[in-house]
């Protein structure tokens, strides 16, 4: 499979050395240009591109940049691509530590939901609630004890099984979190977030989840922060 790759941070470095793995034909991308990504290239034998030249590259395009950041992508980034190609959302609304504050997430707008209004495409929630470092190490093969399970979340069906076939071919289970509009159930601050749970695990936490986003995970008059100390 061909799949584009927007953004070669951690997670979209550990997505390109994991599906590079897995035999896929990898184009990624980032906001320096390719020239910037020649030793990951070198590494794992994908493509750098640019972020059009992602986005065209073939079946599968993820997006995988700071949340704040995807106002700032090219308006016509998928004009003309197909609408059957699969965009992935991994991102996640970090408000007092990156982002500052995003007012339709603030008013309840699943993380997600926004992104594909501005992308002005469907996207599956993937990727988002596991450590890059974990993507990138704990794969094991399908029926391995203790597999790490990844949930999922889309309203196209046939995008959200390509998706999950991906999830296993790189060694993780997949399990099915439900539409676009659930997806708040695997946001920062959810039961399931950043927890290597099996898929029964990942199933009980998604259950657990409470829509009501905590005060940790939301915007402050000073917004935003660091990570080290978030505003």
């Amino acid at each position: 499979m061909k799949i584009g790759i927007i953004g070669a941070g951690n997670i979209g470095g550990a997505l390109t050395r994991r599906f590079r793995a897995a035999g896929h034909e990898v184009f990624v991308s980032n906001s320096r240009g390719p020239e910037t990504l020649a030793a990951l290239a070198k590494e794992t034998g994908a493509r750098a591109v640019t972020a059009k030249e992602a986005a065209r590259a073939g079946e599968v395009v993820v997006v995988t940049i700071p949340q704040a950041n995807i106002q700032d992508l090219p308006k016509d980034l998928f004009a003309g691509v197909p609408e059957n190609v699969v965009v992935v959302d991994t991102g996640n609304y970090y408000p007092r530590h990156r982002d500052g504050r995003i007012a339709g997430i603030e008013e309840g707008m699943t993380e997600s939901r926004w992104v594909a209004r501005q992308l002005g495409r469907n996207v599956v929630k993937a990727f988002n609630n596991i450590y890059a470092q974990h993507l990138q190490d704990f794969g094991k093969p399908a029926g391995s004890p203790g597999r790490i399970a990844l949930p999922v979340a889309g309203d196209d069906a046939r995008a959200k099984a390509i998706v999950m076939k991906l999830v296993d071919k790189i060694g993780f289970d997949a399990v099915d979190a439900g539409t676009l509009d659930e997806s708040w159930r695997q946001q920062p601050g959810t039961p399931v977030y950043t927890l290597d749970f099996d898929a029964e695990g990942v199933k009980r936490a998604l259950a657990a989840a409470k829509k009501e986003r905590t005060p940790e995970w939301r915007a402050t008059p000073k917004s935003p922060g660091t990570f080290a100390e978030p505003a």
